[in-house]
Formats: structure tokens, C-alpha cells, sequence
């Protein structure tokens, strides 16, 4: 057998080797997966839906409190059912 010494060397060198390739190479997934997503938001970002434009405060006011009453009325059409059983 080759010198124990040598033989050991060899595997820390291998283990530390397979240390740094997987340290960065896990950094280089992180940095490419956050390339894509930055691309992803800017380009989601940019494009407006078509035919719609954005409304305004009085707009959403006023759908949050439609959306309000729906709510409430279905609540109340539920407690209504129940309470016929």
C-alpha cells in the first residue's frame, strides 16, 4: 500500500474539492433562479391588461363595498335557510 499519509491528504482533498464545486455551484443556481425571477416581475409588470385601465379610488371604493353587501347578503340568506330547519 501507498503511504497512509498520502492516502488521506488525498481524501480531504477530494471532500474539500467537492465542498467548493457544490458551495458555488449552489450560488450560481441562486443567482440564475433570481435572474429569471426579476425577468419574470419586469415583464408582468409592464404589460397592462388589455382594454383595461387602471381605476380609480372611487372605483374600488365602490366595488370593496359591493363586494361589501354580496357578502353580507349571502350571510344573511344562509343564517335565513338555517333557521328554517
Amino acid at each position: 500500500m501507498d503511504n497512509p499519509a498520502l492516502e488521506v491528504l488525498k481524501w480531504i482533498g477530494v471532500a474539500l474539492g467537492a465542498g467548493f464545486i457544490g458551495y458555488f455551484g449552489r450560488y450560481l443556481a441562486m443567482i440564475l433562479i433570481e435572474r429569471a425571477r426579476r425577468k419574470r416581475t419586469d415583464t408582468t409588470a409592464t404589460v397592462e391588461p388589455s382594454g383595461e385601465t387602471p381605476a380609480s379610488p372611487e372605483e374600488r371604493l365602490a366595488q370593496t363595498q359591493l363586494k361589501t353587501e354580496k357578502k353580507r347578503a349571502k350571510a344573511e340568506a344562509k343564517k335565513a335557510k338555517k333557521e328554517q330547519r
